[in-house]
């Protein structure tokens, strides 16, 4: 028999977050702990986004509660996608039944995109030449939150110090543009040899986001398009009827990590990558290793562990460009906290 409990844990940033849907100081996160009758225990991260997340609703608590009170129903059923995420880690983790990976066991990191966090044109210029001075190869911006003429000064400077062989350049508009402007939007942008561009217009707008794929100088990339539980064959459709070149894989927000295979299957080798999305350590090694297993080529966007003041210890390690497992890292234990039944 296994039994399940779950907690609240606030993550204090270390500065204040900026996206082109607002700031952050704080944000409030869930963890489970499971058990069976040999004692053994494991842990997962429930990383409900407040705000974005699909389930994001004033019963939140309830539903993780009720999933923890018949864990092993749960894990069977269709779940939440955050409590997914943190019941298919858990559970992975409590089974050990898959054999670890050369990323689990210290052998190798994972190459990472180096993200720049929205701020003024000050701010930004400063972040950029902190990740280009550690080496960082792919920087990400997060863009659509200053003066886009200012964006673009940006651009111009990156550009001017490194060639497109020598940095590749990511940007995440969030949904700041709108149909009527994206397409001019990204005419200019694409003068800076711009890798790919993450869901330029927001969600749900299916005809003009195939309109933009189609006709775009920048390679398209859906986000938050991918966001909230649908079955394989809604997956696919969704795929094929907007047409991206790219799809951006957050777990936690698109289902799970079963959901996340799916949609994998669906863009092919070499047509995603996956993203955290401001989970703590516990979560993000989570990630790290389901990524892991598709050994893949491209860089990913897991560098968020270095975001809170009060994140849970880990064995997690950015050395350079990558994400590495420490080989004696021991994942901290999270007995300490006001777990509910």
């Amino acid at each position: 028999m296994i039994t399940a409990q779950w907690c609240p844990y606030v993550l204090d940033f270390t500065f204040e977050a900026i996206t082109s849907r607002g700031s952050m100081r704080r944000k409030k996160t869930y963890f489970i702990r499971l058990a069976d009758d040999g004692g053994h225990v494991a842990y997962g991260e429930v990383p409900l986004f407040e705000g974005l997340s699909e389930e994001d609703t004033p019963d939140f608590e309830q539903r993780l509660a009720r999933a923890c009170a018949n864990p092993e129903v749960a894990i069977a059923s269709t779940l939440p996608s955050s409590i997914a995420f943190g019941f298919e880690s858990a559970f992975a983790r409590l089974n050990g039944d898959a054999a670890p990976t050369d990323w689990q066991l210290g052998n190798e990191g994972i190459a990472i995109n180096g993200l720049i966090w929205m701020g003024d044109k000050e701010l930004m210029a400063k972040r950029i030449s902190e990740k280009l001075d550690k080496g960082f190869r792919v920087l990400k911006l997060k863009i659509g939150g200053i003066n886009f003429d200012d964006e673009l000064e940006l651009l111009r400077g990156i550009r001017q110090r490194f060639s497109p062989a020598d940095l590749e350049i990511r940007l995440d508009a969030n949904g700041s543009f709108t149909p009527e402007n994206a397409l001019g939007r990204l005419e200019r942008l694409s003068a800076f040899d711009i890798h790919s561009i993450e869901q330029p217009i927001k969600a749900g707008q299916t005809e003009e986001m195939s309109r933009i794929c189609r006709l775009s100088p920048i390679d398209i990339a859906l986000d938050e398009e991918l966001i909230g539980f649908r079955t394989f064959g809604e997956k696919k459709k969704l795929v094929s009827a907007i047409a991206p070149r790219y799809l951006i894989l957050k777990p936690a927000l698109c289902g799970g990590f079963r959901a996340a295979d799916e949609y994998i299957s669906i863009a092919g080798e070499g047509n995603w990558w996956a993203t955290s999305a401001l989970e703590s350590n516990i979560g993000l090694e989570d990630i790290a290793a389901w990524v892991s297993r598709y050994r893949p080529a491209m860089p990913q966007g897991l560098g968020t562990g270095q975001l809170y003041d009060n994140n849970i210890p880990s064995p997690l390690e950015l050395r350079g460009s990558r994400l590495w497992r420490r080989r004696d890292g021991v994942r901290q234990s999270l007995e300490h906290l006001p777990w509910r039944q």
